[in-house]
């Protein structure tokens, strides 16, 4: 294992955009790498400038509205010095103790990839109940062999240009790491809102394929007696046919998975939860009514089209 002064090889991979308040926390956090690329989209802050001076390798990523998505990008396009890569997000912190079992674990090379569990951290507290932790992401893993799934959400408007909750998918056995990584967004409860009605409708996309049956060809896929990721996306298909849906994930987070032991963070966190699932909810009856469009209008352009062609 090499000293704390010693630089880890390793590429680091941070996709960002206007994320000046967490960056300087993230970059310090992964200083231990020999190699660390912050893909930037047009960012209107100051994150380019404080990347090039942590010394990170600052790249633009321009996105075509469709696929591929940045880090699927990044990961075909970027000139990465190493054979592994450790794909961080800009609210997300890697530990000194994670460092040095990351360091160990690539030396070794006994596996193609390895999970990272985060602690997610909300209105400054560890939520550490409501299912939100253990909370498993392939994120190291050697960068010719991973590639982010892709589960048909392309054609929904204003996803963002990044994979939201879509897996890496290797080709081999990934390990576990011991270490935690953290996840600490230092923005406030308004860009947490902002996001998730991003997030939302990538959900309703993903709730509306479920439904019909499509878009599972070159994902992870469902599997009760798989690991913990096959797991819930067999749930999940259950999941989406369930009414009062809302009132159910708060139930389920605050109740049945304990997050009132998390006190008023936990709550309020779970309250959050159930209005983002109604909002998930409203979208996916959006574009049931409109035959796979998020609006009336949308509809009538695509039939518009249609008629051209």
């Amino acid at each position: 294992m090499s000293s704390p002064s010693q630089k880890v090889p390793i590429s680091v991979l941070i996709p960002a955009k206007n994320e000046e308040a967490n960056l300087p926390a993230c970059l310090e956090s992964v200083s231990r790498a020999d190699e660390v690329f912050v893909v930037d989209s047009q960012s209107e802050d100051r994150s380019c400038e404080i990347s090039e001076s942590y010394g990170a390798k600052v790249v633009q990523f321009h996105f075509n509205g469709g696929w591929p998505k940045k880090k699927n990008w990044s990961l075909d396009n970027l000139p990465f010095s190493h054979e592994w890569v450790l794909i961080v997000d800009c609210d997300e912190r890697i530990t000194p103790e994670l460092w040095d079992e990351i360091d160990e674990v690539i030396r070794q090379n006994q596996c193609d990839g390895y999970y990272l569990n985060r602690r997610v951290f909300f209105l400054g507290k560890w939520i550490r109940h409501g299912g939100k932790y253990p909370d498993w992401n392939l994120r190291l893993f050697k960068h010719k062999l991973g590639r982010y799934e892709n589960l048909h959400t392309e054609d929904v408007p204003n996803t963002g240009d990044n994979e939201v909750h879509e897996h890496v998918v290797l080709p081999s056995q990934a390990g576990y790491l011991k270490n935690d990584m953290l996840h600490i967004d230092f923005r406030d409860i308004y860009h947490w809102l902002a996001r998730h009605n991003r997030y939302s409708n990538w959900e309703a996309r993903v709730y509306y394929n479920l439904l019909l049956g499509k878009g599972e060809s070159g994902t992870i896929g469902a599997n009760l007696f798989g690991d913990s990721v096959q797991r819930k996306r067999f749930l999940k298909k259950i999941w989406v046919r369930l009414p009062f849906k809302p009132f159910l994930r708060f139930l389920l987070f605050y109740v049945f998975r304990l997050g009132f032991l998390d006190g008023r963070a936990g709550y309020i966190y779970g309250r959050l939860l159930s209005q983002y699932e109604y909002h998930i909810g409203v979208k996916l009856y959006e574009l049931q009514k409109f035959g796979g469009h998020l609006n009336k209008q949308q509809t009538s352009e695509a039939k518009a089209r249609q008629s051209v062609s």
